[in-house]
């Protein structure tokens, strides 16, 4: 077997882990707001408390998504992995045998700190694993696995509801977040340390410290990088937190109607993911980007809006959900390019991470707003201007040059060459 194939196998190990381990957050995450209306009943707890044990697990997320970064560009991307994959599992699986509310946000919360810490350190090892002509379309392969495990929530909460009662099938279904735990098994014997990064941790004297993201000569790439993150989560957020309500309290959709358009948003949202990792390595990362978020602005305002009939609502949510989650699959590549290797999972872990905790107060502005505005009007206004200053973060950005991409050699990779060219700024 040669090189070149070896190395071929290296990557596929590496994005199937990554893959699977996104996928199987986003099927906890899922499954937890699946099972709220459930918990709300079989706890006695109220909505506000529901409301606060997701918002404590998003806040804790955006927290260890920062701390799993720094801890990865000091102690190496492979291991720190397996570290929040276990806490991930850990208290996943924990958060089944609570026994009252209060004890559920205290485990929910310390769950949040591997789910904020997974996305983190798996983005900068795949980053690092694969050419830089290749880095976009398999981050989009990698931020597709949230559409699976998006579906596999629908099922796996169908399933369970089926066969046990309400009170011990929610308990059933936060068990299952024990599984992430067999992925740590598959990488202690199959995935090596980032080769990328022992090079750079080898030639370091020093590593440098995690406020030097904030440094003079990157300031402006993290700045840049919160913004486009808080612009891009807060307008989803927007979006997914109030399309159920939206559809059933406002357009009147029943329960398997709404069903169904919710699954027909999961199509879209995994086809745009995997668009837009394509056609950013191809035309570049800053134009694919910035075309997908104002496309997304534009989505929401007709899907919100525009005064159809259900069966033309449910063929708009194809090209909303193939927008407003499609975005995110250029958003690995672009973070990973603003740091060099030394900060680059502190980095991508700080700026995904802001965006996240920021991005989750947009959910409670529109429920404020909707008592002034329709509840349409309202996501339309604030999930719009978040897609729209996401994409003004990016068009603000400076392309990478091309011998600051740390893991390709000076003579190879053509393409990359032509590739920056387009990228860079007039």
């Amino acid at each position: 077997m040669t090189t070149q194939d070896n190395q071929k196998q290296l990557e596929n190990r590496v994005l199937g882990v990554t893959f699977a381990g996104w996928a199987l957050d986003a099927m906890d995450f899922m499954c937890f707001a699946l099972i709220t209306p459930v918990l709300i009943r079989t706890l006695g707890m109220s909505h506000g408390k529901a409301g606060a044990i997701t918002s404590a697990a998003l806040f804790t997320s955006a927290l260890g998504g920062w701390v799993a970064g720094v801890l990865a560009d000091r102690y190496g991307r492979v291991r720190v992995l397996q570290w929040v994959v276990l806490w991930f599992a850990a208290f996943s699986a924990l958060c089944g045998f609570a026994t009252n509310a209060d004890q559920l946000l205290v485990l929910r919360g310390l769950q949040g700190f591997g789910f904020g810490g997974e996305w983190a350190v798996g983005a900068a090892l795949i980053s690092e694993m694969v050419r830089p002509e290749n880095r976009g379309r398999t981050m989009g392969i990698v931020q597709s696995g949230w559409s699976v495990g998006w579906g596999c929530a629908i099922l796996l909460v169908g399933g369970v509801f089926i066969v046990f009662p309400d009170s011990i099938g929610w308990r059933v279904v936060l068990w299952f977040g024990a599984v992430p735990a067999l992925l740590v098994v598959y990488m202690r014997h199959k995935l090596p340390e980032s080769p990328v990064f022992v090079k750079a941790k080898q030639a370091s004297v020093q590593p440098p410290s995690p406020g030097a993201i904030f440094a003079p000569g990157l300031r402006r790439n993290t700045l840049l990088g919160c913004l486009m993150t808080f612009g891009l989560q807060g307008g989803y957020f927007a979006v997914q937190g109030w399309l159920p309500t939206y559809l059933a309290n406002v357009r009147g959709f029943s329960m398997g109607h709404t069903a169904l358009d919710l699954c027909v948003v999961i199509v879209g949202s995994f086809s745009g993911n995997l668009s837009h990792g394509y056609l950013s390595d191809r035309i570049g990362r800053r134009i694919t980007f910035i075309g997908f978020a104002l496309c997304a602005a534009l989505a929401i305002v007709l899907y919100m809006l525009i005064p159809v009939g259900h069966l033309g609502l449910t063929l708009m949510a194809l090209p909303l959900g193939f927008f407003t989650s499609g975005v995110y699959g250029g958003v690995g590549a672009i973070l990973a390019e603003l740091f060099p290797t030394l900060l680059r999972a502190s980095g991508q872990g700080f700026t995904y991470s802001f965006g996240r905790g920021m991005g989750a107060v947009f959910p409670a502005i529109v429920g404020g707003i909707s008592a002034y505005l329709s509840l349409g009007m309202a996501i339309a206004v604030f999930a719009s201007a978040a897609y729209a200053l996401a994409a003004i973060a990016v068009a603000f950005m400076k392309a990478p040059r091309r011998d600051e991409l740390t893991n390709e050699q000076p003579d190879d990779n053509r393409q990359r060459q032509s590739h920056l060219r387009s990228e860079r700024p007039a």
